[in-house]
């Protein structure tokens, strides 16, 4: 099977080349070839020696998840939906803005975590993406978007959890901030995570980036609802792994994510109980205003209390920002990203596998 070069890092592309006879800095120039000028093709890199070309060309490949579906938001949200073997797919979204341009990668097939409000989680959990799938999801928003380099800011937010699959999100970061792949400074490569609280402390010593958590809850008892890893890792322990996180993270705080679901987890009280926790960590809060899925009990909190909320959190010199809703239409909004998978686990495989074998 040929090696598929958008799941090595620069380590591992110059062993690669080793192992053809082949001198190691040549993982630098294929490296800008196919992360920077998005190269498919090794008969394209000029500045190869024509042999070295054929041996890539037998032994290697640049191969990213086919696209099986690519829709646009009115307000220019773009999702794709990739198809990474016959049975599943995940999604990819870009964020356009006036200063950056945001990409929303997936790391699983599905995720096991399993939290209330969250769409991917209701369909379980496939499969852990491989580097390759993982970069491939930049690699082709590059391609497909066009222009130097489209894509600024990279979040690990899509469908998984990251931290489950370190062994290939890992080397895929690395590969995001290298300056001969893509340069991206560990401040805007951010990862999200529910609180596993052993991959917080392996990516703190491994490749340190932006840390978002979802919280979701002040107090472990609503908490174990929402996001049932909290009971293996309750509030006090994840707190805990926050501040070690900081000793080595490119940000002075961690993020953390919280959505705003009616009459659950939206109330002053709740919003004090943050504002308790705000004290035991260098923090902002992300308030999230649920984006609604078939068969959900839960329903989005109204404006003025997601203001009020944010009002409450802000008078304890807390910093708030309340998510602007991007892509709901297209199933592209936060929570949404339900994709094609093919529940293997606890629920009935589900939609499109057809679409996905041809």
């Amino acid at each position: 099977m040929k090696t598929n070069l958008l799941g090595l890092d620069a380590a591992g592309l110059a062993a690669f080349f080793q192992t053809l006879g082949e001198k190691p800095f040549r993982a630098r120039q294929v490296l800008q070839w196919v992360h920077q000028r998005r190269a498919d093709d090794f008969a394209r890199m000029s500045d190869l020696a024509k042999d070295l070309r054929a041996k890539l060309a037998a032994k290697a490949v640049v191969a990213a998840p086919a696209i099986v579906g690519d829709h646009v938001a009115t307000d220019g949200t773009r999702k794709w939906l990739l198809k990474i073997d016959g049975a599943n797919a995940v999604d990819a979204v870009f964020i356009p803005e006036t200063n950056r341009g945001t990409l929303c990668v997936s790391s699983q097939a599905g995720c096991t975590l399993d939290c209330a409000f969250c769409s991917t989680g209701k369909q379980g959990f496939n499969r852990n993406l491989s580097t390759a799938e993982i970069v491939g999801q930049l690699w082709l928003a590059n391609r497909l978007l066009g222009g130097g380099r489209p894509v600024t800011n990279v979040v690990l937010m899509g469908m998984g959890e990251p931290l489950l699959n370190l062994d290939n999100v890992i080397p895929a970061l690395r590969l995001m901030l290298d300056d001969n792949a893509y340069g991206l400074s560990r401040r805007r490569v951010t990862v999200s995570t529910s609180g596993v609280i052993p991959g917080m402390d392996r990516l703190r010593e491994e490749c340190p980036v932006a840390l978002a958590v979802s919280l979701h809850a002040p107090n472990d008892a609503l908490r174990d609802r929402l996001v049932p890893v909290n009971r293996k890792y309750p509030i006090r322990e994840l707190l805990k792994a926050c501040n070690r996180y900081l000793e080595k993270a490119p940000r002075d705080f961690i993020t953390f994510e919280y959505v705003m679901l009616d009459g659950v987890n939206d109330s002053d009280e709740h919003a004090r109980e943050l504002a308790a926790i705000a004290k035991r960590v260098s923090c902002k809060f992300n308030l999230i205003p649920f984006n609604p899925f078939p068969r959900t009990e839960f329903r989005r909190s109204g404006e003025e209390r997601i203001r009020r909320f944010a009002q409450i959190l802000q008078r304890y010199d807390i910093t708030v920002t309340t998510r602007k809703t991007r892509g709901d239409a297209i199933d592209a909004a936060c929570g949404q990203l339900a994709g094609a998978v093919a529940d293997r686990t606890r629920r009935s495989k589900t939609v499109r596998i057809a679409e996905l074998r041809t």
